[in-house]
């Protein structure tokens, strides 16, 4: 592909650290197609606009006239020129409504799709969604929710897995010194990581945590907000370099009210793995799972109550070599198949786009790391 690609970024109105992924997503995008790229602002006028919008087409129960009625957000771009693909990238169904930054996007653009993070069955919002309809294809990275954002949106629709960006998060070698024994970030239980603490303090070791205060109504958040997204990823990525074991749980561990069974791959299976950290914790029971994680000890199970998590971690330290042949063979696993770079092929294959030259380039980067 030779043509020009376009995307659409929320980098600079959503600052949480969990938005980093996406953003990271569009980084690398950006690196292997030259993409231009518009970032929405001013977000108390795209608010605005979204709220008129909302109340037009809940009061009349027309999209075309919420559409011409809805104030056309301060920061909107026009463009000037036009574009083989558009594709913006967002990290919930909420961020929609920021399409109305390029109010042309549809008549400038060849192609479209967009990658929609995460999106759970019982928080669509239909007059969000309906904005989709122009698009020619919908890609979600959580599979349980595709026919419904199908059926709502009237478009092609696919899952299309988180990944991570290998070439940032791949030791320099699979045997380096990792000085963290245990890395557990996010969502965690409150009986592992007393257990943790204690066993860190009886060793003498360094356990990693996060200190953040707990948040959300139910208070089974951790999450804050950065300054810059790419250098929190290369915090991350640096500090699970040097992790030797990595505490990973399918997506909501802690709230299993909320997923009623849904299970979904986080991401931090795909930056452990290419970490070349031992993964510990509950993956994600379902077949999807076990496809994309197929080698042996990609996971360690370690029930997410664990207060004798220390006993098992020095029960797994009686086997070097076992650990030695992980670390490797997830460092290898994740850069033949989990980079961000297959998850673009997979969109270029869908919409019948041929792959650019930086992509092989990236590809054969990739095949040495894996090599």
């Amino acid at each position: 592909m030779n043509g020009k690609v376009l995307l659409l970024s929320q980098r600079r109105i959503s600052d949480l650290v969990a938005f980093c992924l996406a953003y990271e997503f569009e980084d690398t995008l950006q690196a292997v197609t030259d993409a231009e790229r518009i970032d929405a602002t001013d977000f108390a006028s795209l608010e605005f606009s979204r709220r008129a919008y909302k109340l037009v087409r809940l009061l009349s129960g027309s999209q075309r006239l919420a559409a011409q009625l809805a104030p056309v957000p301060r920061g909107a771009t026009m463009l000037s020129g036009d574009y083989d693909l558009f594709f913006p990238v967002f990290s919930n169904a909420f961020e929609l409504y920021s399409l109305a930054t390029i109010p042309d996007w549809r008549r400038r653009c060849g192609k479209a799709a967009c990658f929609i993070t995460e999106v759970w069955t019982d928080e669509l919002p239909e007059y969000l969604l309906e904005l989709l309809s122009q698009f020619d294809h919908v890609f979600t990275g959580l599979q349980h929710c595709v026919d419904d954002l199908a059926r709502i949106t009237g478009r092609p629709c696919s899952y299309l897995p988180l990944a991570v960006d290998v070439l940032r998060f791949a030791p320099a070698v699979p045997d380096q010194p990792r000085p963290i024994d245990v890395c557990n970030i996010g969502r965690r239980s409150q009986i592992t990581h007393r257990a943790l603490l204690e066993d860190a303090a009886r060793r003498n070791s360094f356990y990693y945590y996060d200190t953040v205060a707990a948040s959300g109504s139910d208070k089974k958040q951790r999450t804050f907000r950065v300054d810059n997204a790419q250098e929190h990823r290369v915090m991350l990525a640096t500090i699970l370099k040097h992790s030797r074991y990595f505490i990973a749980n399918r997506s909501h561990v802690n709230n299993p009210e909320f997923t009623a069974g849904r299970d979904e791959i986080s991401a931090r299976f795909y930056e452990g793995m290419a970490a070349g950290s031992i993964m510990i914790g509950e993956a994600p029971r379902t077949a999807e799972f076990a496809r994309q994680f197929d080698w042996p000890d990609a996971v360690i199970h370690l029930p997410f109550d664990s207060p004798d998590v220390g006993s098992i971690l020095a029960e797994l330290d009686t086997n070097q070599e076992r650990l030695a042949t992980v670390r490797s063979r997830n460092v290898r696993e994740a850069a033949r198949r989990h980079d961000w770079l297959y998850r673009i092929r997979a969109v270029f294959d869908v919409l019948g786009l041929a792959p650019t030259e930086k992509m092989q380039q990236r590809a054969d980067q990739l095949a040495r790391i894996a090599s």
